[in-house]
């Protein structure tokens, strides 16, 4: 509105509005409004850019639990503390109009589909996206609030609701954009085996595979884990620490090669290939 407002006469007022009705302009105002973003005071900035690097890249929309969860990981910390959670409310503040929460499905998306292409394809509003959102999965899931969570008796997984999406796309995110900082979190969280509750919500995605009969889903060892991902830098570091057992078998009686193939992995060639070139559907 603020756009066409700007125009001084009523016959320019209608022409901005049609351009920007067919999408040909949109993106200008898309970029002045991330501008005003970026220049809030304290952590509204923050919270603003963060709040719509994950609703743009994410690989399914997020919960409005699941993002403010998202925004209250602090990179290099083994703490993860729910004072630090902000409301919904405040991320749709922070973001300025450009985002909204479906009330039907509690998602939260892009006010609309040109501003989710407008995210997607714009190289330089975010740095290094798919780095950062698995270094933030990967906090997530190696601090001691999740950690205690996987030697608890009667684990509640409804507490941290950020957990499903971290143990099932960590991975995904990792294999597009690595960094020296994500590699090293990603060979602490598999010092151990894959979690027996991360394991359960990884593999309840793979289709046709049923785990709800399965007692114990140990062992998926930490190999499996980095070959159903695909991820060679991982790989690789799990073989210079001696814990490289490509014959070992994991409940299913597969074995890292065999998940590696089942989920499309190249051996070695371009495994860490660049993102896909469109957004995807169902944002």
């Amino acid at each position: 509105m603020d756009a066409v407002l700007h125009e001084s006469a009523i016959s320019r007022r209608r022409t901005k509005l049609s351009k920007m009705t067919n999408g040909s302009e949109l993106g200008d105002v898309y970029g002045a409004t991330i501008q005003r973003i970026r220049a809030q005071d304290g952590d509204k900035s923050r919270l603003g850019m963060t709040a719509l690097m994950w609703i743009s890249h994410a690989e399914r929309p997020l919960q409005a639990h699941e993002l403010c969860h998202a925004l209250a990981v602090e990179l290099g910390s083994r703490d993860f503390d729910v004072g630090s959670i902000p409301s919904i409310s405040t991320l749709v503040s922070c973001c300025l109009g450009l985002i909204t929460v479906d009330k039907e499905a509690s998602t939260v998306r892009s006010i609309h589909f040109t501003l989710q292409e407008y995210l997607f394809s714009s190289h330089d509003t975010f740095v290094s996206p798919q780095s950062t959102m698995a270094e933030i999965c990967l906090t997530f899931l190696n601090s001691r609030h999740v950690k205690a969570l996987s030697t608890a008796p009667s684990p509640n997984t409804h507490s941290i609701p950020f957990l499903e999406y971290c143990s099932v796309y960590w991975g995904v995110h990792a294999k597009r954009e690595l960094s020296d900082s994500g590699r090293s979190l990603a060979l602490e969280l598999l010092k151990e085996d894959y979690g027996p509750i991360s394991t359960r919500l990884l593999l309840k995605q793979v289709k046709h595979f049923y785990v709800g009969h399965i007692a114990t889903l140990s062992p998926f060892s930490r190999l499996h884990c980095a070959s159903f991902f695909g991820i060679v830098e991982v790989v690789a570091g799990l073989k210079g620490m001696e814990c490289y057992d490509s014959s070992k078998v994991d409940f299913s009686g597969s074995g890292p090669l065999a998940w590696a193939t089942r989920n499309g992995h190249e051996d070695g060639k371009n495994t860490n290939r660049a993102r896909r070139d469109k957004p995807r559907k169902g944002r």
